[in-house]
């Protein structure tokens, strides 16, 4: 199974920089087994009902970019540089992150960010960096929440900077536990009314937490695409939320997680059998063609990069050659890509 088997051409001119308004206005194609129909994402509500469960990923994303300076004394005088972090995930004494230029930075510098928020590099190994903040729990937040931007995937960021509106938009209505980098981007279509009107109709709701990574942004870089390894990311599965998927299996209904981040938490939570167990720890779960799915059995889910592990795990649950032609579909009938792009609801044959 090679990378390039995952390949398709993406003009740039459908990539998504903002997102649709209303956010359940923006474009859904729905896949069922073989029949394909052009939708919105309100339409959720008339393809769902009683039985299905929407499985909801409740992290919630922190603005982990922050733009800052270093300064260092040199013989001809105080030496600044201009120094721009992304924040990782948390370490033992502090946070891992990413630096550019990090080559400017050593162990023991300070960077400063404000007047009243700083971090000390502790430690400088494979690239990244370790950085200890002068601010903990609630005061960190705060801090953070004044200075720094959200995280905007490589592609958006590419095309345009982050702004204020992205601190609303990059962000789920349920957001609840910080911790990711990148949010679970599927589910950035739901408000509140199209909520309400799955509730009417008898969809059921858990949650569960995985908080996203900056490594899903990560390309693959082995031919053979079953030697990749993947990054860990924290997850957490409540005993009260694998009960309501096992409830919802043995009534026979639909386990739907929105997203592949709440897909590939829960497929590591369920044992062989397909029944889910409370979880709370780093799950590194690869899906791509041939893997067995133990509980789900449709998936909601933006358009995903070419020859991206993401796109490998839509792949082993339509199969390559239905993917290839959803992609295709979407690409000549103008559908919006990536994170704050347009959706689909992904439902596999028998299910």
């Amino acid at each position: 199974m090679k990378l390039d088997d995952f390949d398709f051409h993406l003009p740039e001119t459908l990539i998504a920089t903002r997102p649709a308004r209303p956010r359940s206005s923006a474009r859904l194609l729905l896949a069922e087994g073989d029949a394909t129909r052009d939708l919105h994402v309100h339409d959720l509500a008339d393809l769902l009902g009683p039985g299905d469960l929407l499985v909801l990923n409740d992290t919630k994303v922190i603005p982990a970019r922050l733009s800052g300076t270093r300064a260092r004394q040199t013989p001809q005088g105080e030496a600044v540089a201009r120094i721009e972090v992304t924040l990782l995930e948390p370490a033992a004494d502090g946070w891992r992150a990413l630096a550019k230029p990090l080559r400017k930075l050593k162990p023991g510098e300070v960077i400063r960010f404000s007047d009243r928020f700083s971090a000390e590099v502790t430690e400088i190994a494979d690239g990244e960096l370790t950085l200890r903040f002068d601010a903990t729990g609630a005061d960190f937040d705060a801090a953070l929440a004044r200075v720094g931007a959200m995280p905007l995937p490589p592609y958006i960021a590419a095309l345009r900077a982050p702004d204020a509106a992205d601190h609303q938009d990059y962000q789920t209505v349920w957001a609840r536990r910080s911790g990711a980098v990148a949010a679970p981007t599927a589910s950035l279509h739901f408000d509140a009314d199209l909520l309400a009107r799955l509730a009417q109709k008898g969809v059921r709701f858990t949650h569960v937490t995985l908080h996203v990574g900056a490594g899903t942004f990560l390309p693959v870089k082995v031919e053979d695409v079953t030697t990749h390894r993947m990054h860990g990311e924290w997850g957490e599965v409540t005993p009260e939320a694998a009960a309501i998927i096992n409830e919802t299996r043995r009534a026979g209904g639909r386990v739907i997680p929105v997203g592949t981040t709440a897909l590939r938490l829960i497929e590591s939570a369920a044992d062989a059998g397909g029944r889910v167990h409370a979880f709370s720890g780093v799950t590194d779960i690869f899906i791509y063609p041939g893997y067995r799915f133990r509980v789900t059995d449709a998936l909601m889910t933006n358009f995903h990069l070419p020859k991206s592990t993401l796109l490998m795990l839509v792949s082993a649950l339509m199969g390559q050659d239905r993917i290839k032609a959803l992609y295709r579909h979407a690409v000549e009938s103008g559908y919006r890509f990536f994170s704050y792009g347009d959706a689909s609801l992904l439902i596999p044959k028998g299910s």
